[in-house]
């Protein structure tokens, strides 16, 4: 694991949008996978400001969904696919037919989990997978305690994630199940990019740094991974 601390937010997400932009352009229709989280928004903006400059083109592209509440009936509309059309998709290049996302509403789940396997085996392994971290140590929905031998699956969610998940939401929802890729698709990435900013981060890094892997910390999987990279701000690196 590669770890850089940049001065703020604003070089952070310059500098992981030049990181992924480097990637495309090695490989136009590499399969990537980006998180729907308050994090990666800024990453979006700079990805956006390079499609439309012309330096960067999403058209070839594959993109994975990383995961997805489930049975959020109503609130489905601020789902984790709505966050990413808003602040991502609706100001880029892509192909429809390149998108592959789990449906949380669906009536079988263990069927979008096998959608999304064979659109993996199909196109991958994953070219890139950008990921943010949960207060709990989450990575997608692999709550605390997930194995690190899973693809896609069906979790039931952490109490920390219940009551932060709100906070996507503009008015109460009820948060039960998810649908995510296992630590095992992130394990098996080209790269991974692991973001985390801000000192509300700060002991989820100091955590990360300071402890051995565990499954009880799914976020520490990617110090075994052979080409992931923790890029922190100075606010979230307090602690190192």
């Amino acid at each position: 694991m590669k770890q850089i601390i940049y001065n703020d937010y604003t070089e952070l997400s310059v500098k992981t949008a030049e990181q992924i932009a480097a990637i495309i352009s090695e490989k136009p229709d590499a399969l990537l996978c980006f998180p729907a989280g308050e994090t990666s928004v800024g990453t979006f903006k700079h990805l956006i400001e390079l499609t439309k400059k012309g330096k960067i083109s999403f058209k070839k592209s594959k993109i994975v969904g990383l995961d997805e509440w489930a049975n959020i009936g109503a609130m489905k509309s601020e789902n984790c696919f709505s966050f990413l059309k808003k602040h991502f998709f609706d100001h880029i290049d892509f192909s429809e037919e390149n998108l592959c996302f789990f449906d949380g509403e669906s009536a079988d789940l263990k069927k979008e989990c096998t959608k999304t396997d064979d659109f993996i085996k199909k196109f991958g392994p994953i070219d890139m997978i950008l990921l943010g971290a949960g207060m709990n140590g989450h990575l997608g929905l692999n709550e605390p305690g997930t194995s690190f031998d899973l693809y896609s699956h069906i979790v039931n969610l952490d109490q920390t994630t219940k009551v932060v998940g709100q906070k996507y939401f503009s008015g109460k929802v009820t948060l039960t199940k998810g649908i995510t890729l296992g630590l095992k698709y992130i394990m098996e990435a080209k790269t991974v990019i692991l973001q985390l900013n801000g000192n509300r981060k700060a002991e989820v890094v100091k955590r990360l740094i300071e402890n051995e892997v565990s499954t009880a910390f799914p976020a520490s999987a990617i110090i075994l991974h052979k080409n992931s990279f923790l890029l922190l701000d100075k606010e979230a690196s307090i602690y190192i």
